[in-house]
């Protein structure tokens, strides 16, 4: 066993870690050509975010990147951001902020473990095979330690995986949990498959939202792929930007962003649009994960009743099945998905607190927390449109 010591490096910039050496501790698995599990940590999707300026100078989410390595072999790296704010995050802390600032501490900048704008699960101490235990490890006691260093409040990093949390609790961090709704997909071979599994008056009402939204009068098409073109993409940023402002304010992502990821990420694309004679109306932007479709964006320049779930719900599960995929991430929040066959699931964060007092007072909301989740995510799973039985 190499028993050279492990170094902790802080990058300021994606480029400056060879996607290579990334992508062999973020995604693995894709070193067979497949799919990467997690598109989202992927170093073309983090420099795209860095490339387009969605990140970087000027918008609360500043790189900090950590690379472990041994010897002259990087082993383990981590998405980390300095943030100035608490927007993009969807696991929210602002209750916190406002609490510890009234208390007279300094919430800003904090350090965060994440794949900004991005509210899906995945590995967020990404490391070689066989080097899970210590590069986690190392990248944990690294973060805690830039955090301490630089007289930070807090570390936190989110969307973790449930393993990646139970080791986090162990080294002494504190364990979030919340809350998303998933479809999840047994093996059915069509659309059809999976409405006979609800019952009958939620299969009646599903059918007749997908005719309701097909009223729009045009068609949808599912482009991914070579099938992608700018003019797709000049489409989707003015329903990009529409549902931002009415949301956000701005949008999080500027409009290079899908420049770029057409070039880089088209096969990792899927682009949901309403069509009336040649003109997109809607659409719903995916990503294509090797086990999960990821629904990200929607938005449109025309309101069509219906048109947001066929769109978003019913055409994510039906690409899915097609794909065999096992499960469809619809985004953060959402209980209305529960009724379109998209059941309650637990997410999970991990977060550092520097100062004791808060720390405990955290740590005791948390444990609260924890247990109404977990309660309310029973109680929601008994609505579920399945058949009994």
């Amino acid at each position: 066993m190499d028993d050279t010591p492990l170094t902790v490096e802080v990058l300021d910039q994606i480029a400056d870690i060879p996607a290579s050496d990334w992508d062999a501790c973020a995604c693995p698995e894709a070193a067979d050509g497949g799919r990467p599990a997690d598109p989202f940590t992927t170093h073309r999707f983090l420099a795209a975010l860095e490339d387009s300026r969605s990140v970087g100078p000027g918008t609360g989410w500043e790189p900090h990147h950590l690379t472990v390595r041994q010897g002259g072999e990087i082993v383990a790296v981590a998405p980390l951001y300095a943030k100035g704010h608490s927007q993009g995050e969807y696991i929210f802390d602002h209750n916190w902020a406002h609490a510890y600032e009234r208390a007279g501490g300094r919430y800003y900048p904090k350090l965060q473990i994440a794949v900004p704008f991005t509210p899906a699960t995945g590995r967020r101490f990404l490391t070689r095979p066989g080097r899970e235990a210590e590069g986690r490890a190392a990248l944990i006691r690294g973060a805690v330690g830039l955090a301490e260093g630089n007289g930070l409040s807090s570390l936190h990093a989110t969307f973790c995986t449930a393993d990646e949390a139970e080791a986090g609790a162990a080294m002494g961090l504190l364990h979030r949990t919340s809350q998303q709704f998933h479809f999840e997909n047994p093996g059915y071979g069509s659309f059809d498959d999976f409405l006979a599994t609800l019952s009958s008056r939620k299969r009646k009402t599903i059918r007749k939202e997908r005719e309701t939204a097909l009223a729009f009068g045009g068609e949808i098409v599912r482009l991914t792929g070579a099938g992608l073109t700018p003019e797709h993409w000049e489409a989707f940023w003015a329903f990009y930007q529409d549902t931002g402002a009415r949301k956000w304010g701005r949008p999080y992502l500027t409009r290079a962003f899908f420049d770029v990821a057409h070039r880089t990420m088209a096969d990792d694309i899927l682009l949901v649009l309403a069509v009336r004679d040649g003109r997109p109306v809607a659409g719903a932007l995916n990503f294509i994960g090797r086990g999960t479709l990821y629904g990200r964006y929607w938005g449109c320049v025309e309101d069509h009743p219906c048109l947001h779930f066929e769109l978003c719900y019913y055409q994510a599960i039906d690409h899915a099945i097609a794909l065999g995929l096992p499960r469809v991430e619809a985004g953060a929040q959402g209980e209305h998905k529960l009724a379109r066959g998209y059941l309650p699931a637990t997410c999970h964060s991990l977060h550092w607190i520097a100062d004791a007092g808060f720390r405990s007072a955290v740590a005791r909301y948390l444990d609260s927390e924890r247990d109404a989740v977990a309660h309310e995510n029973e109680a929601l799973a008994a609505y579920a449109p399945f058949r009994k039985g």
